[in-house]
């Protein structure tokens, strides 16, 4: 239970500080910037 509220909180903070690449390509991406979709992503399924 406090696991899920760490992977919801950490959600809504990912969702005021770090940018959307979800109209971006992403085989354009820069390394960077698929690592920042690679937590996104990560963060947002265990969140769920």
């Amino acid at each position: 239970m406090m696991e899920k509220s760490l992977f919801r909180f950490l959600a809504k903070l990912n969702r005021v500080i770090l940018p959307r690449y979800s109209k971006h390509d992403i085989t354009r991406l820069t390394k960077f910037q698929k690592l920042i979709v690679g937590y996104r992503y990560w963060v947002t399924k265990n969140s769920l």
